[in-house]
């Protein structure tokens, strides 16, 4: 049965209604991972390396999807609750648009200036060879990348979450199998890799493009003529600055943990990190799945002034949060060796240094999922400064403060411990804000 965003949410309900978008985002979160498995295991650790070094900057590309798809969702989601079906249409059609254009703007871009970006990042040699030939692949897929990433928000939105599973399985299951065959049985090496993963980045992007301009589709949200409304651009960008912030400064503190790596640790040290990133992905894909599924109905209720449905949604997602983030914690610890086995297990050194960094930054999932939905939620309120103050505090002062002061003292462990030490210091923000905002919006 379909769950709308007018219901009143129990927590079977609620859990229901994300775990769509939960699965969704750890598919999502597959790709690099795949990627890196592959190449890994049966290319190398150079092509690894420099896997490991581009990747952040194509997804300081890809989160403009992110910022179009959760600014824009929310904003949707409210005209929705506020009851004018129509000019929510509009503003979802003017976003896919924009999206469309900004991706090929930026593809451009990408093809022209990759090589010296990773120049910039420390490439040379073979490494910056291998950089240039994986970045470009993924760029001519990027369009359909941003696609993608703003479906995730906008089929939540649609009421059709399990729509959206079904397309980014699909996606996933694309990558691995195409993975398998071009770089473990043809051997095409890191581009089989990169092509694998383009390819499956147009499934993601490409299929829901066709369902919302179906004529069948009947879901309250569909692709019409839409003029271009800079007002609402510019609502739905700073709204949603707060997601592109994130995936930006995170993808900027991956190349800075890079550069500090290699001061430490050397090449060892990138590998081991690109590890810790890849499954680090996964498990936060959990808390921004959640954050993704949920944003849509908080921001309904909060259109049509439901304030006892925003308390009732708060209240629930901090117990959800709290007990997934000491589960998250516990299986980490646990299946530290057997997941950095899987990845660099071909070398003893790098595996030990792989599972000693593991067990360090694995505390930090103690905290993320508040300050990830914390975020989240008051993006979905349309509060975006809110929002973006506490992603530019987590994901780029706190880090970058930690990463250059704490290896300093403790050497190589200062920066697995760089990642705790800063969501400790944005779940004081975080909560700081909850408790400051309480009584504007209404959900305590």
């Amino acid at each position: 049965m379909t769950i709308h965003l007018s219901s009143h949410f129990t927590y079977s309900r609620l859990l229901r209604f994300v775990l769509p978008s939960v699965v969704m985002m750890i598919f999502t979160s597959i790709y690099g991972v795949v990627d890196g498995l592959f190449v890994s295991n049966f290319v190398g650790k150079a092509p690894f390396t420099a896997l490991n070094l581009i990747y952040p900057v194509l997804m300081i590309v890809g989160s403009l999807g992110f910022m179009i798809g959760t600014g824009g969702s929310a904003l949707v989601s409210k005209t929705m609750g506020e009851g004018d079906g129509e000019g929510a249409n509009r503003i979802f059609s003017m976003l896919v648009y924009v999206t469309v254009g900004l991706g090929v703007f930026f593809t451009l871009l990408g093809l022209i200036w990759i090589e010296p970006i990773a120049v910039l990042l420390g490439a040379e040699g073979e490494i910056l060879a291998d950089c240039v030939l994986y970045g470009r692949i993924l760029l001519l897929s990027q369009t359909a990348f941003m696609l993608q990433n703003v479906f995730q928000s906008f089929l939540i939105t649609a009421e059709r979450p399990h729509l959206g599973l079904i397309i980014t399985v699909a996606a996933g299951v694309t990558n691995i199998v195409l993975d398998a065959v071009m770089v473990a049985v043809l051997r095409w090496g890191l581009a089989g890799a990169a092509v694998a993963s383009a390819l499956s980045q147009v499934v993601g992007g490409v299929v829901p493009l066709f369902y919302f301009l179906h004529p069948k589709n009947d879901s309250p949200l569909r692709l019409t003529r839409a003029g271009f409304d800079g007002r609402v651009l510019w609502r739905t960008c700073t709204n949603g600055s707060s997601e592109l912030m994130s995936n930006i400064s995170m993808s900027l503190v991956n190349m800075l943990y890079n550069l500090q790596l290699i001061a430490v640790a050397g090449a060892d040290g990138v590998a081991a990190y690109g590890v810790l990133m890849y499954i680090n992905f996964v498990f936060n894909a959990i808390f921004i799945g959640y954050a993704i599924g949920s944003a849509p109905i908080v921001s309904f209720h909060y259109g049509a002034e439901n304030w006892a449905e925003v308390k009732n949604l708060f209240r629930k997602s901090m117990v959800i949060v709290a007990l997934s983030g000491v589960i998250m914690t516990v299986l980490a610890e646990v299946l530290s060796g057997p997941l950095s086995s899987l990845f660099v297990g071909y070398d003893a050194g790098l595996c030990a240094m792989t599972r000693r960094g593991f067990q360090i930054f694995s505390l930090s999932f103690l905290m993320t999922g508040f300050n990830i939905f914390g975020s989240a939620f008051f993006t979905a309120l349309n509060d975006g400064v809110v929002s973006a103050v506490i992603s530019f505090l987590r994901t780029m002062v706190f880090q970058v403060a930690a990463v250059w002061i704490l290896p300093v003292f403790l050497k190589l462990d200062g920066v697995w411990l760089s990642v705790v030490a800063a969501e400790a210091l944005a779940l004081l923000v975080t909560a700081g804000f909850l408790a400051a905002k309480r009584k504007v919006y209404h959900y305590i």
